[in-house]
């Protein structure tokens, strides 16, 4: 298929869960149980890297595939090798007070180990849990909104988790999953914690909605939202670099805020493909 064909389209439509199946509340609810980040046991002073507790680890992979189940994505796991690299890095960034993914030599507590982990990684200035809900809102990223769309990529996993009780690394590049999925969006089809829009100190109608995708050429897409029939006005819709997918796009609420009770139907024209979906935000208490 050529990308200027825009005779096809991808329309996802999600249910309310039945058959035991739990809800998107279910899924918030139970992956946000408990947020507490796990103890770090290594020290500035002496350069060790030490670890972040197994229970700091689980939680904010809990977190990541949260995220990526509410997106229609498949769960990553975690890998050794990279969450010693996430580790490294972590404490590169937390010895300099400052992130980086090119850290030069000439850093505190360097290590080759480290800094190739860098230049992998989603980097976060707080600890490895609270970071996947940064990652996710991106706050002060609209260029590319690359930290999310790593966490809902195609191609994520495994993936590595390091931490100190301050900074934080996320091994990402170079995965090997292969999901498949048409696109993603974010936020995605389907019921939607109304509570992920403020996870962090900026909401996501600021930062922006995104959809990604490997297959569909988003191009020239444009983008319009429909609440109950009603056209809701849309900002600046922008084409994204690559990070984590071939193409994205990403677009803001224009005098409007997402409520909970509100479906908004998203349709872009203009791709390679025709893609319609329909958010319904729904309150979590």
């Amino acid at each position: 298929m050529s990308v200027a064909d825009t005779s096809s389209s991808v329309t996802t439509s999600v249910s309310s869960s039945s058959g035991g199946m739990p809800t998107a509340c279910e899924q918030w609810k139970s992956a946000r149980a408990n947020l507490a980040e796990g103890a770090w046991s290594g020290a500035l002073a002496s350069c060790s890297a030490g670890d972040v507790a197994a229970e700091g680890r689980v939680r904010a992979l809990a977190l990541v595939n949260l995220y990526r189940a509410l997106a229609g994505l498949p769960p990553v796991l975690l890998d050794a090798a990279r969450n010693n690299g996430a580790q490294a890095c972590s404490l590169m960034m937390d010895a300099n007070k400052q992130l980086s993914h090119f850290p030069p030599n000439s850093w505190k507590c360097f290590s080759d180990l480290g800094a190739a982990t860098a230049g992998e990684s989603n980097i976060a200035t707080t600890a490895g849990v609270q970071a996947v809900d940064l990652y996710m809102t991106d706050p002060g990223n609209p260029t590319t909104i690359g930290h999310r769309r790593w966490i809902l990529s195609n191609s994520l996993g495994p993936i590595g988790l390091g931490s100190t009780n301050a900074y934080s690394c996320m091994s990402v590049l170079g995965g090997n999953g292969n999901a498949g999925q048409a696109y993603a969006a974010w936020p995605p089809a389907g019921e939607v914690p109304f509570e992920a829009w403020n996870v962090t100190f900026e909401s996501l109608d600021s930062t922006g909605w995104t959809i990604q995708s490997d297959g569909i050429n988003l191009a020239g897409g444009k983008v319009s939202v429909a609440d109950g029939g009603k056209d809701m006005p849309v900002g600046t819709v922008e084409l994204l670099p690559n990070y984590g997918s071939a193409t994205a796009l990403r677009f803001n609420p224009k005098g409007w805020t997402a409520a909970p009770g509100h479906t908004y139907d998203v349709s872009v024209t203009g791709a390679s493909k025709a893609v319609n979906y329909s958010v319904t935000v729904v309150d979590c208490p």
